[in-house]
């Protein structure tokens, strides 16, 4: 599929109280930032079974690695970067350390990405 396959206005013509509409919803650029960042966590197969290993119980790594049948050093990498991006937490219970999903909205953005991805 090139450009020129893509569908577009036969003539220019911008329509300005929607430019206004759009415009006056848009966040601010260190926002959208953000989010960007946020989704870029998303796009790593390997993070998104964690989180779903995560999603009805708190695990430690040794218990990741072991279902999801990598190294422990792997998942505490993806961990890493998880807790960094606040869609986990931390508890720790003597020598060990539990993860767990941060919040009921990693819950949900993985839910509705899913029911996206499943959807006819």
């Amino acid at each position: 599929m090139s450009i020129f396959d893509i569908e577009h206005c036969d003539v220019p013509e911008v329509h300005k109280d929607l430019l206004l509409k759009v415009q006056s919803r848009l966040p601010d650029e260190d926002a959208l930032y953000d989010l960007a960042e946020l989704f870029k966590v998303f796009g790593d197969s390997t993070r998104i079974r964690i989180l779903f290993a995560l999603f009805d119980q708190e695990l430690c790594v040794c218990d990741l690695a072991a279902a999801l049948n990598m190294t422990q050093s792997a998942i505490s990498h993806q961990l890493r970067l998880l807790k960094q991006s606040r869609l986990v937490r931390s508890r720790r219970d003597g020598k060990q350390v539990f993860y767990a999903l941060a919040d009921d909205h990693v819950h949900s953005i993985i839910d509705q990405g899913m029911e996206h991805v499943l959807e006819d």
